[in-house]
Protein backbone atom coordinates (compact mmCIF):
# COMPACT_ATOMS: atom_id res chain seq x y z
CA UNK A 1 0.00 0.00 0.00
CA UNK A 2 2.85 2.33 0.88
CA UNK A 3 4.40 1.74 -2.56
CA UNK A 4 1.16 2.68 -4.31
CA UNK A 5 0.80 5.86 -2.24
CA UNK A 6 4.41 6.86 -2.90
CA UNK A 7 3.93 6.15 -6.61
CA UNK A 8 0.86 8.38 -6.76
CA UNK A 9 2.65 11.15 -4.89
CA UNK A 10 5.58 10.84 -7.28
CA UNK A 11 3.30 11.10 -10.32
CA UNK A 12 1.66 14.18 -8.81
CA UNK A 13 5.08 15.77 -8.23
CA UNK A 14 6.19 14.95 -11.78
CA UNK A 15 3.00 16.39 -13.30
CA UNK A 16 3.24 19.51 -11.15
CA UNK A 17 6.91 20.01 -12.12
CA UNK A 18 6.11 19.70 -15.82
CA UNK A 19 3.23 22.19 -15.53
CA UNK A 20 5.47 24.64 -13.66
CA UNK A 21 8.14 24.35 -16.36
CA UNK A 22 5.56 25.00 -19.08
CA UNK A 23 4.25 28.05 -17.21
CA UNK A 24 7.79 29.40 -16.75
CA UNK A 25 8.36 29.07 -20.49
CA UNK A 26 5.51 31.44 -21.34
CA UNK A 27 5.34 33.64 -18.24
CA UNK A 28 8.10 35.61 -16.56
CA UNK A 29 8.85 33.95 -13.22
CA UNK A 30 8.96 36.02 -10.06
CA UNK A 31 12.57 37.11 -9.55
CA UNK A 32 14.13 37.13 -6.10
CA UNK A 33 16.00 40.05 -4.58
CA UNK A 34 19.73 39.64 -3.98
CA UNK A 35 20.31 43.18 -2.69
CA UNK A 36 23.08 43.09 -0.09
CA UNK A 37 24.03 39.45 -0.76
CA UNK A 38 27.73 38.58 -0.99
CA UNK A 39 28.46 37.08 -4.40
CA UNK A 40 31.72 35.39 -5.42
CA UNK A 41 32.46 35.03 -9.14
CA UNK A 42 35.39 33.05 -10.52
CA UNK A 43 36.95 34.00 -13.84
CA UNK A 44 35.78 37.57 -13.24
CA UNK A 45 38.47 39.04 -15.49
CA UNK A 46 37.11 37.32 -18.60
CA UNK A 47 34.37 38.54 -20.90
CA UNK A 48 31.53 36.52 -19.41
CA UNK A 49 32.76 36.83 -15.83
CA UNK A 50 32.88 40.62 -16.17
CA UNK A 51 29.34 40.72 -17.49
CA UNK A 52 28.16 38.53 -14.61
CA UNK A 53 29.83 40.89 -12.16
CA UNK A 54 28.01 43.88 -13.64
CA UNK A 55 24.66 42.06 -13.73
CA UNK A 56 24.95 41.07 -10.07
CA UNK A 57 26.08 44.60 -9.18
CA UNK A 58 22.98 46.03 -10.86
CA UNK A 59 20.92 43.84 -8.53
CA UNK A 60 22.72 45.28 -5.49
CA UNK A 61 24.92 42.29 -4.63
CA UNK A 62 28.36 42.97 -3.15
CA UNK A 63 31.12 41.26 -5.09
CA UNK A 64 34.11 39.05 -4.46
CA UNK A 65 35.99 38.69 -7.75
CA UNK A 66 38.47 35.88 -8.37
CA UNK A 67 40.76 35.54 -11.36
CA UNK A 68 44.30 34.48 -12.19
CA UNK A 69 44.77 37.73 -14.15
CA UNK A 70 45.15 40.52 -11.59
CA UNK A 71 44.92 43.41 -14.05
CA UNK A 72 41.81 42.12 -15.83
CA UNK A 73 40.17 41.40 -12.49
CA UNK A 74 40.81 44.96 -11.28
CA UNK A 75 39.30 46.35 -14.47
CA UNK A 76 36.11 44.40 -13.76
CA UNK A 77 36.13 45.69 -10.18
CA UNK A 78 36.43 49.32 -11.31
CA UNK A 79 33.40 48.95 -13.59
CA UNK A 80 31.36 47.28 -10.85
CA UNK A 81 32.23 49.93 -8.24
CA UNK A 82 30.72 52.58 -10.49
CA UNK A 83 27.38 50.86 -9.87
CA UNK A 84 27.67 51.59 -6.16
CA UNK A 85 28.46 48.18 -4.70
CA UNK A 86 31.36 46.98 -2.56
CA UNK A 87 33.94 44.95 -4.49
CA UNK A 88 36.96 42.96 -3.35
CA UNK A 89 39.39 41.27 -5.72
CA UNK A 90 41.64 38.26 -5.21
CA UNK A 91 44.24 36.70 -7.51
CA UNK A 92 43.72 32.94 -7.44
CA UNK A 93 45.00 29.95 -9.41
CA UNK A 94 42.01 27.63 -9.56
CA UNK A 95 44.19 24.76 -10.75
CA UNK A 96 45.76 24.66 -7.27
CA UNK A 97 43.64 23.36 -4.41
CA UNK A 98 45.62 25.12 -1.70
CA UNK A 99 45.34 28.45 -3.52
CA UNK A 100 41.56 28.06 -3.41
CA UNK A 101 41.43 27.08 0.26
CA UNK A 102 43.85 29.80 1.37
CA UNK A 103 42.05 32.53 -0.54
CA UNK A 104 38.66 31.29 0.68
CA UNK A 105 39.95 31.63 4.25
CA UNK A 106 40.98 35.21 3.53
CA UNK A 107 37.54 35.98 2.09
CA UNK A 108 35.76 34.64 5.19
CA UNK A 109 38.10 36.59 7.50
CA UNK A 110 38.18 39.85 5.55
CA UNK A 111 34.68 40.08 4.08
CA UNK A 112 32.32 37.45 5.51
CA UNK A 113 30.24 34.49 4.40
CA UNK A 114 29.56 34.12 0.68
CA UNK A 115 25.87 33.51 -0.07
CA UNK A 116 26.05 33.31 -3.89
CA UNK A 117 28.80 31.29 -5.56
CA UNK A 118 29.17 31.57 -9.34
CA UNK A 119 31.63 29.00 -10.71
CA UNK A 120 32.31 30.61 -14.08
CA UNK A 121 36.04 30.16 -14.77
CA UNK A 122 37.05 27.81 -17.55
CA UNK A 123 39.97 26.93 -19.82
CA UNK A 124 40.58 24.73 -22.85
CA UNK A 125 43.83 23.24 -24.17
CA UNK A 126 42.91 23.67 -27.82
CA UNK A 127 45.18 20.91 -29.11
CA UNK A 128 44.65 17.42 -30.51
CA UNK A 129 44.67 14.80 -27.76
CA UNK A 130 47.78 12.90 -28.88
CA UNK A 131 49.74 16.11 -29.45
CA UNK A 132 48.66 17.97 -26.31
CA UNK A 133 51.07 18.18 -23.35
CA UNK A 134 49.73 16.29 -20.34
CA UNK A 135 49.92 19.36 -18.11
CA UNK A 136 47.51 21.28 -20.37
CA UNK A 137 45.01 18.42 -20.30
CA UNK A 138 45.31 18.27 -16.52
CA UNK A 139 44.85 22.02 -16.20
CA UNK A 140 41.53 21.88 -18.05
CA UNK A 141 40.23 19.23 -15.67
CA UNK A 142 41.59 21.01 -12.59
CA UNK A 143 40.05 24.40 -13.43
CA UNK A 144 36.79 23.31 -15.06
CA UNK A 145 35.93 20.37 -12.82
CA UNK A 146 38.13 19.73 -9.78
CA UNK A 147 37.93 23.36 -8.64
CA UNK A 148 34.17 22.92 -8.21
CA UNK A 149 34.85 20.43 -5.40
CA UNK A 150 37.25 22.74 -3.57
CA UNK A 151 35.08 25.86 -4.06
CA UNK A 152 32.05 24.04 -2.71
CA UNK A 153 33.92 22.57 0.27
CA UNK A 154 35.22 26.07 1.06
CA UNK A 155 31.90 27.94 0.99
CA UNK A 156 29.02 25.47 1.36
CA UNK A 157 29.41 24.89 5.14
CA UNK A 158 28.47 28.51 5.87
CA UNK A 159 25.47 28.26 3.54
CA UNK A 160 24.34 25.07 5.28
CA UNK A 161 24.68 26.70 8.70
CA UNK A 162 22.16 29.36 7.63
CA UNK A 163 20.23 27.17 5.16
CA UNK A 164 20.62 30.05 2.74
CA UNK A 165 22.61 30.46 -0.46
CA UNK A 166 22.81 29.86 -4.18
CA UNK A 167 25.40 27.84 -6.12
CA UNK A 168 25.68 28.52 -9.85
CA UNK A 169 27.68 26.33 -12.24
CA UNK A 170 28.44 27.81 -15.65
CA UNK A 171 28.94 24.56 -17.54
CA UNK A 172 28.44 24.15 -21.29
CA UNK A 173 26.35 22.53 -23.98
CA UNK A 174 29.43 20.33 -24.30
CA UNK A 175 28.64 19.01 -20.85
CA UNK A 176 25.45 17.52 -22.28
CA UNK A 177 26.70 16.24 -25.66
CA UNK A 178 30.12 16.10 -27.28
CA UNK A 179 32.13 17.16 -30.28
CA UNK A 180 35.49 16.05 -31.68
CA UNK A 181 38.99 17.33 -30.90
CA UNK A 182 38.22 18.90 -27.48
CA UNK A 183 38.25 15.78 -25.30
CA UNK A 184 39.67 17.68 -22.33
CA UNK A 185 36.93 20.30 -22.41
CA UNK A 186 34.05 17.85 -22.94
CA UNK A 187 35.31 15.61 -20.15
CA UNK A 188 35.64 18.52 -17.73
CA UNK A 189 32.18 19.91 -18.53
CA UNK A 190 30.48 16.51 -18.30
CA UNK A 191 32.16 16.28 -14.90
CA UNK A 192 30.91 19.75 -13.98
CA UNK A 193 27.33 18.81 -14.91
CA UNK A 194 27.55 15.55 -12.96
CA UNK A 195 29.01 17.28 -9.92
CA UNK A 196 26.38 20.00 -9.94
CA UNK A 197 23.45 17.61 -10.29
CA UNK A 198 24.73 15.30 -7.57
CA UNK A 199 25.23 18.27 -5.24
CA UNK A 200 21.70 19.49 -5.95
CA UNK A 201 20.32 16.06 -5.03
CA UNK A 202 22.40 16.00 -1.85
CA UNK A 203 21.07 19.37 -0.69
CA UNK A 204 17.49 18.19 -1.16
CA UNK A 205 18.18 14.87 0.56
CA UNK A 206 19.45 16.82 3.57
CA UNK A 207 16.43 19.18 3.47
CA UNK A 208 18.59 22.23 2.75
CA UNK A 209 15.87 23.75 0.59
CA UNK A 210 17.08 27.25 1.37
CA UNK A 211 20.20 26.63 -0.74
CA UNK A 212 19.36 26.96 -4.42
CA UNK A 213 21.31 25.63 -7.41
CA UNK A 214 21.36 26.69 -11.05
CA UNK A 215 23.14 24.86 -13.88
CA UNK A 216 23.82 26.97 -16.99
CA UNK A 217 24.64 25.19 -20.28
CA UNK A 218 25.32 27.71 -23.07
CA UNK A 219 26.15 27.09 -26.71
CA UNK A 220 29.23 28.75 -28.25
CA UNK A 221 29.69 32.21 -26.76
CA UNK A 222 31.35 34.83 -28.94
CA UNK A 223 34.19 35.59 -26.51
CA UNK A 224 37.07 34.30 -28.61
CA UNK A 225 37.55 31.16 -26.53
CA UNK A 226 36.62 28.95 -29.48
CA UNK A 227 37.55 31.37 -32.24
CA UNK A 228 37.11 29.79 -35.66
CA UNK A 229 34.71 27.07 -34.52
CA UNK A 230 31.77 26.79 -36.88
CA UNK A 231 29.10 24.29 -37.90
CA UNK A 232 27.67 23.83 -41.42
CA UNK A 233 27.30 27.26 -43.03
CA UNK A 234 23.64 26.78 -44.00
CA UNK A 235 22.83 26.04 -40.34
CA UNK A 236 25.22 28.53 -38.77
CA UNK A 237 22.83 31.40 -39.47
CA UNK A 238 20.09 29.58 -37.57
CA UNK A 239 22.31 28.89 -34.55
CA UNK A 240 24.91 31.68 -34.46
CA UNK A 241 27.40 32.09 -31.61
CA UNK A 242 25.78 33.67 -28.56
CA UNK A 243 26.32 37.30 -27.69
CA UNK A 244 28.07 37.41 -24.30
CA UNK A 245 25.66 40.00 -22.86
CA UNK A 246 22.63 37.96 -23.95
CA UNK A 247 24.15 34.88 -22.33
CA UNK A 248 24.76 36.68 -19.04
CA UNK A 249 21.28 38.20 -19.01
CA UNK A 250 19.54 34.91 -19.75
CA UNK A 251 21.63 33.23 -17.08
CA UNK A 252 20.67 35.94 -14.59
CA UNK A 253 16.98 35.41 -15.30
CA UNK A 254 17.42 31.73 -14.50
CA UNK A 255 19.39 32.48 -11.33
CA UNK A 256 17.00 35.11 -10.00
CA UNK A 257 14.06 32.91 -10.96
CA UNK A 258 15.70 30.03 -9.05
CA UNK A 259 15.58 27.85 -12.16
CA UNK A 260 17.49 24.62 -11.64
CA UNK A 261 18.83 24.32 -15.19
CA UNK A 262 18.87 26.41 -18.33
CA UNK A 263 20.20 25.71 -21.84
CA UNK A 264 21.01 28.79 -23.91
CA UNK A 265 19.49 28.99 -26.47
CA UNK A 266 16.53 26.72 -25.80
CA UNK A 267 17.16 24.77 -29.02
CA UNK A 268 20.12 23.15 -27.20
CA UNK A 269 17.62 20.96 -25.34
CA UNK A 270 16.97 19.12 -28.64
CA UNK A 271 20.43 17.55 -29.14
CA UNK A 272 20.55 16.84 -25.40
CA UNK A 273 17.31 14.83 -25.60
CA UNK A 274 18.23 13.28 -28.96
CA UNK A 275 21.51 11.99 -27.55
CA UNK A 276 19.59 10.02 -24.94
CA UNK A 277 16.80 8.73 -27.18
CA UNK A 278 18.36 8.05 -30.59
CA UNK A 279 20.68 5.16 -31.50
CA UNK A 280 24.37 6.04 -31.60
CA UNK A 281 24.59 5.88 -35.42
CA UNK A 282 21.53 8.13 -35.75
CA UNK A 283 23.22 10.74 -33.59
CA UNK A 284 26.41 10.39 -35.65
CA UNK A 285 24.49 10.93 -38.89
CA UNK A 286 22.84 14.09 -37.51
CA UNK A 287 26.15 15.25 -36.10
CA UNK A 288 27.89 14.94 -39.48
CA UNK A 289 25.04 16.60 -41.35
CA UNK A 290 25.35 19.65 -39.11
CA UNK A 291 29.13 19.71 -39.46
CA UNK A 292 29.65 18.92 -35.80
CA UNK A 293 32.34 16.33 -36.51
CA UNK A 294 34.75 18.96 -37.88
CA UNK A 295 33.47 22.18 -36.31
CA UNK A 296 36.46 22.50 -33.97
CA UNK A 297 39.18 21.95 -36.60
CA UNK A 298 39.61 25.66 -37.50
CA UNK A 299 39.87 26.48 -33.79
CA UNK A 300 42.44 23.72 -33.24
CA UNK A 301 44.52 24.82 -36.22
CA UNK A 302 44.43 28.44 -35.03
CA UNK A 303 45.52 27.44 -31.53
CA UNK A 304 48.31 25.25 -32.87
CA UNK A 305 49.64 28.20 -34.89
CA UNK A 306 49.56 30.43 -31.79
CA UNK A 307 51.34 27.74 -29.80
CA UNK A 308 54.06 27.52 -32.43
CA UNK A 309 54.47 31.29 -32.16
CA UNK A 310 54.91 31.03 -28.41
CA UNK A 311 51.37 31.75 -27.23
CA UNK A 312 49.03 29.56 -25.21
CA UNK A 313 45.27 29.57 -25.70
CA UNK A 314 43.23 29.90 -22.53
CA UNK A 315 40.15 31.75 -21.35
CA UNK A 316 37.77 32.27 -18.47
CA UNK A 317 34.60 31.95 -20.49
CA UNK A 318 32.31 28.99 -21.06
CA UNK A 319 31.31 27.24 -24.26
Amino acid sequence: MSLIVDLLLMLIDVTYSILCAVVRTFLHPRLKSIDGELCLITGAGGVLGRLFALEFAKEGAHLILWDCNTAANEQTAQLARKLGVEVRTYTVDLSKRQSIYQTAGRVRAEVGDVSILVNNAGVVAGQRLLECPDELLERTLLVNCHALFWMTKAFLPQMKARNHGHIVTIASALGLFTTAFVEDYCTSKFGAVGFHESLAHELRAENHYGIKTTLVCPYIIDTGMFAGCEIRKEIQSLIPPLEPLYTAQQSMKAILGEQEMVCIPRIMYIPFIARALLPWEANVATYRFMGGDKCMLPFIKSTEMKTLNGHMKSSNDAF
